[in-house]
């Protein structure tokens, strides 16, 4: 497989592991970390460092919104509860 054929299917795996996240709404990135040890704020802050490895700009918040394909705050008030004691303390115990 050629270089430009890699990168062509990594981005459409990328951009499908987005759009399934973004359907899945009822995960929780506290989940994600919990279990994967990332979460959509992850993915976000990778895609802004690789547009600046390539010289882009792209600020913290705009990141997010082209990951979350809404304000970042916007998906915070629709879709994210507040953590589990449970939640918190495996996040605490893993994440050291």
């Amino acid at each position: 497989m050629d270089l430009q054929t890699q990168t062509e299917i990594e981005a459409a795996a990328f951009r499908t592991l987005r759009d399934h996240l973004a359907k899945r709404t009822d995960v929780q990135n506290i989940d994600m970390m919990n279990l994967a040890g990332f979460c959509r704020n992850c993915l976000s802050r990778w895609y802004q460092e690789a547009a600046g490895t390539k010289g882009i700009a792209i600020s913290k918040d705009n990141a997010r919104e082209l990951f979350y394909g809404m304000p970042f705050n916007e998906w915070k008030n629709r879709y994210q509860v507040e953590a589990t004691d449970e939640q918190k303390a495996s996040f605490k115990a893993t994440h050291k």
